[in-house]
This record gives structure tokens, C-alpha cells and sequence, in this order.
């Protein structure tokens, strides 16, 4: 199993994502002799997962059923263990885009937190590619370094525990790509610049307060960094559902009554359709958006060396 690369069969060692639904699913680490509990059942890790192909029904021990899919960096951040606030697929999209990144090509990468960012990146420049990814905190490096050997992408990329403002990336003159999630990266504008190819090499910072894109934006102009612009990225979810709604009086009732030969006091019209028509609603399909969501992420702020 690899992050990477698609394996049909389910192993003993494999990460999965037990689907329950699309708002219910989590990852499982499969391992022989183990049991996985869940509001259906229990999984004989055994029985019911080792040597099943990936995507496959599997019955729980009350009757109910799950889906065991392949895991992919768009499941693994909807189902990562939290050790830091993440990205999500919205800003991860942009970022990728935006970088210009491809198979091949090398990413410096600061701060690792919970690797949600860092999947993304790795299976986007693999095969060829490298992810240099700098984290501050020791225990999240080495929790890092121990998810990366279980998913099978270890070798696309190098875990450092350093503090990126003062120590830099450990690399010059070879990244095509710098994204930084850090405090205050306005502190590491330097070094990414060092990290950076000699021309046209991409840099990213995200920020939640605008004040710190104000920072990064001075120290980007102050080392020479052009093309500077900062994007907010929002996202709005719609909820597809029927509702009713009146039809609207627009007049053509009052016209059919005031036309010759209309006798409003004969009961006989009193039952016109263009009398039902004034009273009646409709039931149509709406996409209806949520009464609360997270408006708001952060700020991407992107550059390219000259």
C-alpha cells in the first residue's frame, strides 16, 4: 500500500478508511489477530480485511456493512489524526496549482504539522520529485517520519527538525517550490530564497491574520521577490433539498377578471383556474446553503524569485 500508488489487495501493515458514509468514516492500520469496533460490528482485521480487494463490502458482525477503501491525501486529510490545525482540500488545490507543481519537482516545505499539506505535495511531485518538509516541534517530526515509512512514501521525502527561521531548510539553490505555515514567516523569507533555483522559483505562505501577510509582503519586496499577490479562499456549501414557495400574484388574474363579459358575482367563475392559480405553490429542487460553516481559513500569499 503507498499514498502513491494503487494496490488492489488489502495487507497485513496497510492503512484503509472504513467508510460508513460521507459523513462517517475513519482510517484503520490493518493488522493480523486485530478487531476494529464499529455502530455495525466488529471487522476481524483477519478474516474480514487481509487479502480483500480495496473497495470491497464488508459485513460486520451485527449485520450491518462498510466499505474498505484505498487511502488517498484527499481521505487522509478528511480522516487524519489532528496534532496541529491543517489545510484542507480547498487551499491545498490552490497551493498545488499555484506553485506550479508537478512530477519532479522539489518542494521545501515548513512547518510539517500533521501532514495533510505534505501527502498532497508528495503525490503530486512523485515519482521523480522530493519533498523536504521542516518541523519545529520533535515529537510531530518523528510522528511525521513514522506515518510517512507506513505509507510507503518515505522515499519521496526528508523530515527535519529544526527551527526554519534561524537554521533554514538544509538545502540551496535546488527547490522549485517553498510553502511555509509557520508563526512568522516573514523571519524565513531569506532562507527560502536561499532554498529556491536561482530564477523562477515559486514561494507560499498561508496566514490566518492579515497583519502577518503585511509582514511577509515587506520582507518578500525587501529580498527581491516579484509577482506578489495574496488570495482569500472561501468556500460555501450548498444543501440540495425541496422547498415550496407560493406562486406569485402577477397580475394576470385582475386582467381576466376586468376582460368583457366577466361576471365576477356568477359562481360559476368563482372556481376559475386563475383563481386556484393566485393560492397554489410550488415544489421545486434549491441548493440552500448552511446556516453556519467556516467562512474562513486563511490568507495565501504567493511570490516568485527574480
Amino acid at each position: 500500500m503507498s499514498f502513491v500508488e494503487y494496490g488492489d489487495t488489502i495487507k497485513d501493515g496497510d492503512t484503509a478508511i472504513v467508510f460508513l458514509g460521507h459523513e462517517s468514516m475513519f482510517p484503520v492500520k490493518v493488522q493480523h489477530g486485530t478487531v476494529t469496533q464499529t455502530k455495525y460490528g466488529v471487522i476481524r482485521h483477519s478474516t474480514d480485511l487481509i487479502g480483500k480487494k480495496y473497495g470491497s463490502k464488508v459485513t460486520c458482525s451485527k449485520g450491518g456493512w462498510v466499505f474498505i477503501l484505498h487511502p488517498t491525501p484527499e481521505l487522509w486529510t478528511m480522516n487524519l489524526p489532528h496534532r496541529t490545525q491543517i489545510l484542507y482540500s480547498t487551499d491545498i488545490s490552490i497551493i498545488t496549482m499555484m506553485l506550479e507543481l508537478k512530477p519532479g519537482s522539489i518542494v521545501c516545505e515548513s512547518g510539517t504539522g500533521s501532514g495533510s499539506l505534505s501527502h498532497a505535495l508528495i503525490r503530486t511531485v512523485a515519482p521523480t520529485g522530493h519533498l523536504y518538509t521542516v518541523e519545529f516541534h520533535q515529537q510531530r517530526a518523528e510522528k511525521a517520519r513514522e506515518e510517512f515509512r507506513e505509507h510507503g512514501v518515505e522515499h519521496l521525502v526528508t523530515v527535519t527538525n529544526q527551527d526554519v527561521c534561524k537554521n533554514g531548510f538544509g538545502v540551496s539553490n535546488i527547490a522549485d517550490a517553498v510553502f511555509l505555515d509557520i508563526p512568522s514567516p516573514w523571519e524565513a523569507i531569506g532562507h527560502a530564497k536561499s532554498a529556491l533555483k536561482a530564477e523562477g522559483g515559486r514561494i507560499c505562505s498561508f496566514s490566518p491574520c492579515i497583519e502577518q501577510v503585511q509582514r511577509t509582503c515587506l520582507a518578500m519586496e525587501e529580498h527581491g521577490f516579484t509577482e506578489i499577490n495574496t488570495l482569500e479562499i472561501l468556500l460555501r456549501v450548498y444543501n440540495v433539498r425541496t422547498i415550496s414557495l407560493q406562486i406569485p400574484d402577477l397580475g394576470k388574474a385582475a386582467e381576466d377578471n376586468s376582460s368583457p363579459g366577466f361576471d365576477s358575482s356568477n359562481p360559476s367563475n368563482q372556481g376559475s383556474p386563475c383563481a386556484n392559480l393566485q393560492q397554489g405553490t410550488v415544489q421545486f429542487k434549491s441548493g440552500v446553503p448552511l446556516r453556519e460553516m467556516v467562512g474562513h481559513t486563511g490568507y495565501l500569499t504567493f511570490a516568485t524569485k527574480s
